[in-house]
């Protein structure tokens, strides 16, 4: 037999399905008949750059990329930019570099490029448009007219995909291998900023960038227009980007002497608790050690081990493990209450105070449009999302979160929206006509499953609410068993009533895994697709985990496409009737106002009530909870 040459693409394309990303990464670009690098030029005199603009204007579409002193876009500083205006040419103005080379007067550059930018009729192309479009802002330079977001378009047609990064992108369908950032400003201690090094360099490298943003929007479109997901970038993500830039430029206030106090607290709780388990263990040893703490629970105490690591093959001590051991030691619930609190402290309490920036007193997350494959927002630098709701702590926690003086906040949190969706999805009659009566659905869920039984009302709705989510995320009778404490045969009788009282569910999940298996894909109300490959493993557990995910995937979607219509059109009726009102955050099903107290209140409630109860039609109403109060905790 004689080997013959390789199959790249379909080697390619076998790697990336299954996520074998180190060998993608040894795969040479090139060899396929891959893209060539573009004709790129660095533009610095005055009567270049307006030539340069009369030109994009004529062209009616850019491609745009900037470079900048540092990765956080509300402190960053521009340094440069390059424009696009054709596949394979591309050019780099530079405005701030430090390196004594030629470039234009930042002032001047900004006097010629302002009209551009601002010019809504020229489309503007770019990869992750939102850090563009803040940068541009700081530096003088609004941008409008935002068309094609290559990061956007990707996560819409791959909501699976681990990165969209524009180098992956790059290298997985344009077989083109980017220079990487380190090949300018090098890594680690010796890293520099772009501002220090050579201005040909950081031309070819930025010139490359808006070149192949644009290479990348030429492949997208015509994909996104395939899977008819153009409408839903149109109407929903298009339109998110400003209003994510915005929300993330107005940040918010952190109190940080709340934070020290609380701080000083937590500590004293964590130390008292560390000699608590060293009692309760009786021996010392280190509670941040898996190996060791390990060999305290499994060796010493002698409790069950119900999971092995899979490098190690140790016995597992992760989170989910231990919360099937409460109940077998006393020990083991300080364990996991020492680990939150450390986490809070570490996370949170010790951490946002030196994330307040020095130039606004605020914190400014990050807000991430294209990473949840649900089509969720989340957040980053830091993480409000996983801030604790209902415990002490998480709340002391919000407490410090405050407004401006002269403001109050204002939040607005959809009320049971999931279930409302689950209601409209599934057409269960029982459920619609709960919701269209404003009964307490879980209330409602414990009059169908606990009639007659002797638990108190209060334990009763209890139950029904844990049962009502545990049907919508997909959760096991093992699952809900652990969190009623109630046995798994009690458990599993509990989910099968729920299904008899509500068939239209049981119809809904049935259909929603058909449709699935069928097609590979699930959608939700609008339109959003995500792909579900593991219905097609050999592997159960596998399985059962793509059923929870189709399932939950076309309720939690609909939800987070509700909330994000619903930012959309708050943010243009703030604009147009309330525009000192800043909307500062984003948390799962609630959004957060700072607002002067020289506005009318009762105004505002009916504009923001109406914004988000208003996103969509459902044959249930959308409700939304009011609350003002002088920090995030209170409102």
């Amino acid at each position: 037999m004689i080997a013959g040459e390789p199959d790249l693409r379909g080697l390619r394309e076998f790697y990336h399905k299954y996520g074998f990303n180190s060998l993608l990464e040894e795969l040479s670009p090139g060899s396929e008949g891959g893209q060539k690098k573009g004709a790129y030029k660095s533009v610095t005199s005055p009567q270049e750059l307006g030539a340069l603009v009369e030109r994009a204007r004529r062209t009616g579409r850019v491609a745009l990329d900037t470079e900048t002193d540092s990765p956080d876009p509300i402190r960053a500083n521009l340094v440069g930019l390059s424009l696009a205006l054709q596949a394979g040419e591309a050019f780099y103005i530079p405005i701030a570099h430090k390196t004594g080379e030629p470039q234009i007067d930042r002032g001047r550059a900004v006097e010629i490029l302002a009209p551009l930018m601002a010019d809504p009729s020229v489309e503007k192309v770019g990869h992750n448009l939102k850090y563009d479009l803040l940068v541009l802002e700081r530096a003088s330079l609004p941008l409008r007219g935002i068309r094609w977001d290559t990061m956007v378009l990707s996560y819409l047609l791959h909501p699976n995909r681990r990165s969209h990064n524009l180098d992956s992108l790059a290298f997985d369908l344009l077989d083109y291998r980017k220079i990487p950032y380190e090949a300018l400003a090098g890594k680690g201690k010796e890293q520099i900023t772009l501002d220090r090094v050579p201005i040909p360099r950081v031309a070819e490298y930025c010139c490359e960038d808006s070149d192949i943003s644009l290479r990348l929007a030429e492949k997208l479109i015509p994909l996104g227009e395939k899977e008819e997901l153009l409408d839903l970038y149109d109407r929903w993500e298009r339109p998110l980007i400003p209003v994510l830039a915005t929300l993330e430029r107005n940040g918010i206030r952190v109190d940080p002497q709340r934070l020290a106090t609380l701080s000083e607290s937590l500590q004293g709780q964590i130390s008292a608790l560390k000699e608590d388990i060293r009692i309760v263990a009786g021996t010392e040893f280190n509670l941040n050690s898996p190996q060791q703490l390990g060999e305290i629970l499994f060796g010493k105490l002698g409790l069950p081990v119900l999971k092995k690591t899979k490098k190690a093959k140790a016995s597992s001590t992760a989170g989910e493990v231990l919360e099937e051991l409460v109940g077998l030691h006393p020990v083991v619930e300080k364990i996991l209450l020492y680990r939150q609190l450390e986490k809070l402290q570490s996370t949170y309490v010790k951490t946002l105070p030196l994330l307040i920036n020095p130039e606004t007193g605020r914190v400014h997350t990050s807000y991430n449009q294209t990473v949840a494959a649900t089509g969720r927002l989340s957040s980053s630098d830091p993480n409000l999302q996983n801030i604790p709701v209902r415990s002490a702590v998480g709340r002391k926690i919000r407490e410090a979160f405050v407004p401006d003086p002269g403001y109050t906040f204002l939040s607005a949190d959809y009320s049971q929206v999931e279930l409302r969706v689950l209601a409209h999805l599934s057409g269960d009659a029982s459920l619609i006509e709960a919701f269209l009566q404003g009964k307490d659905i879980h209330l409602h869920t414990a009059e169908r499953l606990f009639a007659g039984t002797l638990l108190s009302a209060e334990e009763k709705r209890r139950r029904a609410k844990v049962v009502n989510f545990s049907v919508l995320y997909g959760k096991t009778a093992h699952t809900l068993s652990r969190e009623l404490g109630i046995s798994h045969a009690e458990a599993q009788r509990f989910i099968d009533g729920y299904f008899d009282k509500y068939p239209g569910v049981r119809e809904f999940v049935k259909e929603t895994l058909a449709g699935a298996e069928e097609r590979g894909y699930v959608k939700t109300l609008f339109g959003r697709k995500r792909e579900i490959p593991e219905l097609k493993s050999r592997d159960r557990n596998v399985r059962l985990q793509g059923e929870r995910m189709a399932v939950n995937t076309r309720v939690q979607g609909t939800a987070a496409d509700l909330m994000k219509r619903a930012m959309i059109d708050l943010d243009e009726s703030l604009r147009r009737e309330e525009p000192e009102v800043r909307m500062v955050l984003q948390v799962h099903d609630e959004l957060v106002f700072e607002v002067p107290s020289a506005v009318d209140r009762t105004r505002l409630e009916e504009i923001v009530r109406a914004g988000m109860e208003n996103a969509g039609s459902l044959s249930v109403p959308l409700t939304v909870d009011l609350h003002w109060g002088n920090n995030w905790a209170e409102a």
